[in-house]
């Protein structure tokens, strides 16, 4: 049986409860967990369970369902962490690289952040070559960037999506 924490934790709609973090922590370990083997491990009947699911998911609790892929056996066997500062920071300039980074498949995750830089990029090449090409074609025709420092992943020490555990 999963171990649940009795600290009920707000949410947009309501309050998650011990049963309803059990559910969260299976389907963090499985999304493809059948209502059925979830409703045996949380000790509820299958109804229950399904509905919980169904109003996380409309609350946004629960914001979509993923398939975790092996970047190497995909060929994105290259990680980059890519600092980098505006030259301006009005509103205006600010939404317009937001806007031209959300078209590049290349950058699975954007931060902003504070420090030297103002933000922080997580992209995926198959190689440094194409890595060279997405920085200078796509990342250095972007107007406004100032400073960009690239950092190569060399190896994940541990990689998790779990938000609950």
């Amino acid at each position: 049986m999963i171990e649940t924490s009795k600290t009920e934790n707000s949410t947009a709609g309501g309050v998650l409860d011990a049963k309803d973090i059990a559910i969260l922590k299976l389907l963090q370990a499985n999304a493809r967990a059948t209502v059925k083997e979830i409703s045996e491990r949380v000790h509820l009947s299958s109804t229950p369970v399904h509905e919980r699911i169904k109003r996380m998911e409309e609350q946004g609790v629960i914001k979509q369902y993923v398939t975790l892929l092996d970047a190497e056996k995909v060929k994105k066997g290259l990680t980059v962490i890519c600092y980098l500062s505006l030259k301006q920071h009005s509103k205006e300039a600010g939404s317009q690289f937001i806007a031209q980074i959300l078209t590049m498949p290349e950058v699975l995750e954007c931060y902003n952040i504070s420090g030297e830089f103002d933000f922080m990029l997580k992209i995926v090449a198959e190689n440094m070559n194409a890595y060279y090409d997405f920085h200078v074609n796509k990342l250095g025709q972007i107007e406004n960037i100032g400073q960009v420092q690239s950092i190569f992943v060399m190896g994940i020490i541990k990689q998790t999506q779990q938000l609950l555990y």
